[in-house]
């Protein structure tokens, strides 16, 4: 069997996606993309494509390291993303070749369903009603994303609002629903410091990003401060890029399986995270082809934690949710907030392609939005 056609397709609401065919009519799809730089990763695809044609696609681990290593200048968000999606798509298809999901190939499920958080905006007019949404919906645990910060140093207001929106979801959920939030990077580390002891009591499932991944060298001063699971990992690549933070005794890690080289890597990521007795809970902020893939993991590791989605809670309003991609969505329909097993083989879902194409004639060029503070100054989004 050899590859033939490498191909992406740049479809709303900010995707990319990425289809291999090869000469024995197995088709492979992945998820590709970094965003806000979807085109750059799709160029990168296209170079990717003269090494890739006329390969035997199921030399998986060959191609992974010819792809990272074999080109001198390694890593970073662009390459990695692009390796991440090629390796998804052969995956898919070694799955369909032998007629089996890819968590098969993994040494088989570990687990019998995968737990599913939803996200829940965080502004106060709406906060109580959506998170009550999600849990109606069955979900088991939600997370807020922490507002743009005005100033490197925030109000003593600024800070309570924080602690007010998450005291509000614990109030809504209870105690028996999970509840986490997501900073983003969007606090300096003096203003995490000091909001930190203020969300102890509320016992959060985890604190994402309390810093930019830049200063991951900090994080073994947050993880001593306290007593919350830290979590982090978006913006991180490789194992060589998640071992200093496992070290700093972060609790959980996001890999994402569209950044950090695909299903091949996080699985490497998830091995080398148990020896620090850390979970997995893969960022996915993405599409149908990205959570496919995430969850096949999710099956195959003893340590997942928890496995976020956006597809479920329209997390863009009025774009696409990524169903209207797939030819049948029943695979993503959640049972009590848990998602069975995938039966179909390679990533388990059956990708629409005339949906594809028909999306891809229009595209998108979705931009990071640009935060700006109070005083005009650039700020994190």
């Amino acid at each position: 069997m050899k590859i033939v056609t490498v191909e992406t397709f740049l479809v709303a609401p900010r995707w990319c996606f990425l289809r291999i065919q090869t000469d024995e009519g197995i088709t492979g799809w992945g998820e590709p993309v970094v965003e806000g730089r979807a085109h750059t990763v799709a160029t990168a695809i296209a170079e990717f494509a003269d090494y890739l044609i006329g390969q035997d696609p199921l030399r998986i681990e060959q191609h992974w390291q010819v792809l990272t290593k074999g080109g001198f200048y390694r890593g970073g968000p662009v390459l990695s993303s692009a390796v991440a999606g090629v390796d998804q798509a052969l995956w898919d298809i070694a799955g369909k070749a032998l007629g089996v999901p890819v968590y098969q190939l993994l040494g088989g499920p570990v687990r019998d369903r995968v737990r599913m958080y939803a996200h829940v905006p965080i502004e106060p007019e709406i906060l109580a009603e959506q998170a009550a949404q999600r849990v109606a919906a069955g979900f088991t645990a939600i997370k807020l994303s922490a507002p743009v910060q005005q100033r490197a140093l925030d109000t003593p207001r600024a800070v309570k609002e924080i602690v007010e929106a998450v005291a509000t979801a614990r109030e809504v959920v209870g105690d028996e629903i999970d509840v986490a939030l997501d900073l983003h990077g969007r606090l300096t580390l003096p203003a995490t410091r000091r909001l930190l002891p203020l969300l102890e009591p509320l016992l959060p499932l985890f604190i994402e990003e309390p810093t930019v991944p830049e200063l991951s060298g900090q994080l073994a001063r947050i993880v001593a401060d306290t007593s919350i699971p830290i979590a982090t990992g978006e913006r991180l690549f490789s194992r060589w890029d998640f071992a200093p933070v496992l070290q700093a005794g972060v609790g959980v890690i996001q890999p994402d399986l569209s950044h950090a080289g695909g299903i091949s890597e996080v699985r490497r990521i998830a091995a080398m995270a148990e020896v620090y007795d850390a979970t997995l809970a893969p960022h996915c902020p993405l599409g149908p082809i990205a959570l496919a893939a995430s969850v096949q993991v999710g099956f195959a590791v003893p340590n997942l934690l928890v496995q976020e989605q956006v597809l479920s809670t329209g997390e863009y309003d009025a774009l696409p949710r990524g169903f209207e991609y797939l030819v049948d969505t029943s695979v993503f329909a959640y049972r009590d907030g848990f998602m069975d097993p995938p039966t179909a083989p390679g990533l388990g879902i059956e990708v629409d392609e005339e949906a594809v194409l028909r999306a891809a004639e229009v595209g998108h060029r979705w931009r990071n939005p640009r935060v700006r503070r109070d005083d005009g100054s650039p700020g994190e989004w």
